[in-house]
């Protein structure tokens, strides 16, 4: 085992480089504060996961100067919609009434590697920053001065690193969670989700589609999502079926060409099969030890609340941090992080993905009547609508917790 120069560095270490992670140490170079971050890969993933920023996220990543490159290279989208997949259009929500609440009136579809991409071009750019790749935190002690990190290469050398604090944004199977043993309570969703990507225009065969589409139905839900190259299919699945089955080419067509027909075969260039889990860690903070995004919650992907949540945490969590790191407040001002995203968190995300799901899954037909006739009404009224957009664009959500400072 090898151990890193300094007995305790005077910087923060991120576990993940993921957005939260780059987020976050972004947010700490403009405070002023170094830096390290660590990176299980060999480089960043280039992978379809999480499409969609939410204006108030458009409106953080701003002062990094990397939203216009992501507008660029993204796909903006004003409208979304609820549909029936038998009846067509149940209601179009317009993000342009949120025109006075935010910069950015709109959902940007767009991938986050693109994130990952230029916020890293930022911290190399820094003399504040180190990106460590092909290294694994495995495990931590801390005390009242620091924290020291176990770090794993993939060539199976250990080393421990110091910092003052660590912030892990090391994902859904966040290794420094277990380590400190925070319980992750929650509940895994019973259906598998499939998610098929395909060049096929679906605006095409449904003129009247818009680029960011939740399909209602008592049988099989689905979600329409347009990308810059592509668009994104996600269906419910039977969890019983291996994931050989589930992703047969024979079945996809069947499925595809019975959600919109058309006279030739869907060329399915990227599917994944997933198990979607709503669970919540049972506290953020644990001595000098964060946990941010998927390490600290898990939703399911109706609404794109997930990345955005995470997003959210890592601006909120530094704004804290650097003023501790200052001297200006102790450090149980993090207390407040944790208050204000676990709320936001459960209040919010976890919320209005569960219900997301209830709604399109909803086979009682005079249920589903009631939210379709509720939708409609929502749209036709101009302040329920406004109100409407706050609460799923999550600007509210920020509204709100900004109440418990």
């Amino acid at each position: 085992m090898t151990h890193s120069k300094d007995a305790r560095s005077r910087r923060v270490i991120v576990v993940g480089a993921g957005p939260v992670g780059l987020v976050a140490a972004c947010s700490l170079v403009e405070e002023g504060i170094p830096v390290t971050i660590i990176e299980k890969t060999p480089d960043l993933p280039e992978d379809l996961r999480a499409s969609t920023f939410h204006p108030p996220t458009l409106d953080m990543l701003d002062r990094f100067g990397v939203t216009e490159g992501l507008i660029e290279r993204g796909l903006v989208c004003p409208h979304w919609q609820f549909r029936d997949r038998e009846e067509g259009v149940v209601a179009t929500y317009d993000l342009g009434v949120l025109k006075d609440d935010t910069n950015h009136p709109y959902r940007l579809q767009c991938e986050q590697w693109k994130l990952t991409q230029a916020l890293r071009d930022l911290l190399e750019a820094s003399d504040l920053a180190e990106l460590l790749y092909n290294r694994r935190a495995t495990a931590l002690s801390q005390d009242d001065d620091g924290v020291t990190l176990t770090v794993e290469h993939d060539d199976g050398r250990v080393e421990t690193m110091a910092a003052d604090y660590v912030i892990a944004a090391d994902g859904a199977h966040s290794a420094l969670r277990k380590t400190l043993e925070i319980p992750f309570e929650g509940m895994t969703i019973p259906e598998i989700f499939l998610s098929m990507s395909t060049e096929f225009d679906f605006q095409q065969a449904m003129p009247d589609l818009a680029p960011i589409a939740y399909l209602t139905d008592p049988r099989e839900w689905a979600v329409l999502l347009r990308t810059p190259s592509l668009w994104r299919v996600l269906l419910p699945t039977d969890p019983d079926m291996s994931e050989a089955q589930i992703k047969d080419p024979a079945l996809m067509e069947t499925r595809l060409q019975a959600l919109c027909p058309k006279d030739t075969p869907y060329e399915v260039v990227h599917a994944t099969a997933y198990r979607v889990h709503q669970r919540v860690a049972q506290t953020y903070v644990k001595g000098r030890v964060f946990l941010a995004g998927d390490s600290a919650h898990l939703n399911n992907p109706l609404g794109g609340m997930g990345m955005n949540g995470g997003v959210h945490d890592a601006v909120n969590l530094v704004d804290k941090l650097a003023r501790v790191w200052r001297g200006e407040a102790a450090l149980d001002l993090l207390d407040l992080y944790d208050q204000q995203r676990r709320k936001a968190c459960i209040d919010t995300v976890q919320s209005q993905s569960i219900r997301n799901r209830r709604m399109m899954a909803e086979t009682d037909p005079a249920a589903r009547a009631a939210y379709h006739d509720d939708m409609r009404a929502v749209v036709a009224d101009p302040v329920r609508h406004r109100q409407f957009m706050l609460q799923s664009s999550m600007i509210q959500s920020l509204r709100d917790v900004e109440a418990l400072a």
